[in-house]
């Protein structure tokens, strides 16, 4: 019984490092795919930006489940209307971001986007009715504090673009609620292929109604052909950053992992600095302080609710039975 045990925290212990690796890459490379939408929003709108990025995916997704045997319509057969509305959710989500990319430093816009857990918080209480006691609600007071030290409303530090990262983040949170209500209901490829999916029909509307318009924010730019690669490579990004997420949410409790999105700022500090030479400043590093207290201590609290929990279950299988 004593081996038995042993083995089985040995077994859960490496899989939670498993976990906390594969977050930790996730988060790393995210900023890289930011960097690159940044650079091509230079030339091309924001939002065919996005429609590159998801079509890329689902094209990536499809050759690889082509190797591993998968064929179109196995993986259609896990797009369902949910899984649209989750990924139309992500790709309004890369419109805002990507958008903000465009007018501000990427270490600002990720310093802004990470009020989310925030967010998250509010509508899991209000969407998912989930209990949530005083002093998580506090954490999220700070963290909104953090926000707007950053954004600085009434100032010309960064101005109306700052509302986009904040406009990304609620998207973002959106999403990861949904996201909880389809855990465990596809696989990594079929997650994937249905966000791609997802991503292009939402957007090559909007691509096109703005050309027809003259919407030169979101209208179609021909792509030059050096942009292409970089596209590809943005494609590439995203499915290695998300899939290395949903890895390590099957390996891990979200308690463990939430902390480690805060290392997403120090890579997107490392791109954008080495990218296009910015360098936050005080305020913003103080937000960056007051937001990751907040999510931190919201992590906290998930975990220590979650310990609770696993406790009371387990002394209720120990308690003895009664037979009648």
């Amino acid at each position: 019984m004593t081996t038995t045990t042993a083995s089985t925290d040995s077994h859960t212990s490496n899989a939670g490092l498993h976990g906390i690796l594969f977050m930790v890459a996730g988060m790393s490379l995210a900023p890289l795919m930011d960097g690159t939408a940044k650079y091509l929003s230079a030339f091309i709108s924001p939002v065919e930006v996005s429609l590159g990025r998801f079509l890329c995916q689902a094209i990536i997704v499809l050759v690889i489940a082509g190797f591993m045997g998968r064929s179109f319509g196995s993986l259609m057969k896990e797009v369902n209307r949910i899984q649209l509305v989750r990924g139309a959710c992500l790709a309004i989500c890369s419109i805002f971001f990507f958008t903000s990319l465009k007018y501000m430093p990427l270490a600002d816009a990720i310093a802004i986007f990470f009020v989310q857990p925030m967010i998250l918080t509010v509508l899991s209480a209000v969407v998912l009715k989930e209990k949530v006691g005083v002093r998580r609600w506090a954490a999220v007071v700070v963290g909104m504090i953090g926000a707007l030290i950053i954004i600085r409303p009434g100032s010309s530090a960064l101005g109306w673009p700052s509302l986009l990262p904040l406009a990304a983040a609620t998207s973002f949170a959106v999403y990861l609620v949904l996201t909880r209500k389809l855990a465990g209901s596809a696989s990594l490829l079929g997650i994937q292929f249905a966000t791609g999916i997802a991503g292009v029909l939402t957007l090559t509307p909007l691509v096109i109604i703005a050309s027809l318009l003259g919407f030169e924010a979101a209208a179609w730019t021909t792509p030059d052909l050096t942009h292409l690669p970089l596209f590809v490579l943005m494609g590439i990004i995203s499915f290695a950053s998300h899939g290395c997420i949903v890895l390590a949410f099957d390996r891990a409790p979200a308690s463990v992992l939430a902390p480690l999105s805060y290392t997403e700022i120090i890579s997107a500090t490392i791109v954008g600095f080495v990218l296009f030479g910015d360098i936050p400043d005080m305020f913003v590093w103080l937000g960056v302080a007051l937001i990751s207290g907040g999510g931190l201590y919201i992590a906290h609290r998930e975990r220590t609710a979650a310990k609770r929990q696993a406790e009371s279950e387990e002394l209720v299988d120990s308690s003895p039975k009664r037979h009648y």
